[in-house]
């Protein structure tokens, strides 16, 4: 069964006039749209295209690939703005329409919005920035611990919001989130809780607390032998900077450094740490 705005499997039929023919199943004979097309391909040949209807109405194949498809959400630039709405960059090379009314406050030329693809009643890909008319808000069949895939929507009083597999929305909790988040970021998490009222409560790392002190510990004995013994890092350093050399919050690092200055194995000093020669040796 073939998926419009989405990509399939098709097989090639023929090669008539330099241009080639797919099998499109129920909607017969698809047309391959690029101008360039591959040479030789013989009868039989499969091929992974994205499948859409173009402005004439017809059902066309291409084997460039789209930066989103239909049902899925992006992070997409606005290139141009027409009397039918504003158009955005999704990778092939005409333009996504994001329609008048599937716009959320004022879109400019230049921005990037986040938006869902879906098809119109046409059969046409389209995008919406009213996200809230495809994700839900409750979902079933995940489990605790579970990876997904994120993207950013925003940032709330409680931390981030997030979409879950294109389907689902969930919330990331500021406080256990100790990296740069920004809108549109897409990112592997993990499903933490599953509330009684089916929403979702999310994570972006699985490692347990005291694994990642002691992950990141030996993370900094890793980085102190081979920077010569020495890092101007200490438990009073920037947060940025802290993630920035060890991908951890100030919380662990200041864990993880005040364990290792028990086992003797670094000095702290005023502007940094210090790998004692004792226990460079271990």
């Amino acid at each position: 069964m073939i998926e419009l705005g989405k990509v399939n499997a098709l097989t090639v039929l023929s090669r008539r006039d330099n241009q080639y023919y797919l099998d499109g199943d129920e909607w017969g004979e698809i047309a391959w749209a690029d101008t360039q097309p591959v040479i030789d391909l013989p009868a039989g040949t499969k091929v992974e295209a994205f499948v859409y209807i173009d402005g004439k109405g017809q059902t066309v194949a291409t084997l460039q690939m789209p930066l989103a498809q239909a049902g899925e959400v992006a992070w997409l630039k606005c290139v141009s703005l027409s009397h039918a709405g504003a158009f955005l960059d999704w990778g092939l090379p005409k333009d996504l329409l994001l329609p008048f009314s599937e716009q959320k406050g004022k879109v400019s030329e230049g921005r990037s919005y986040l938006v869902r693809l879906f098809l119109d009643e046409d059969n046409r890909i389209a995008a919406s920035m009213v996200l809230d008319d495809f994700i839900q808000d409750q979902a079933f069949y995940y489990k605790e611990g579970q990876a997904v895939q994120l993207i950013i929507a925003e940032h709330t009083e409680l931390g981030f919001k997030a979409v879950v597999d294109n389907q689902y929305w969930g919330v990331l909790y500021k406080n256990e989130v100790f990296q740069p988040l920004k809108k549109g970021q897409k990112l592997t998490g993990y499903i933490k809780k599953i509330r009684p009222d089916h929403k979702l409560d999310l994570i972006l790392s699985q490692e347990k607390y005291g694994q990642k002190v002691d992950a990141t510990s030996a993370k900094i004995l890793d980085i102190l032998a081979r920077r010569g013994g020495y890092i101007a890092l200490t438990d009073k350093s920037d947060p940025g900077l802290i993630y920035d050399t060890f991908a951890v919050s100030k919380k662990v690092f200041k864990q993880a450094i005040g364990g290792l200055y028990k086992q003797r194995r670094i000095a702290i000093e005023q502007d940094g740490i210090r790998l004692l020669e004792h226990a460079s040796a271990k």
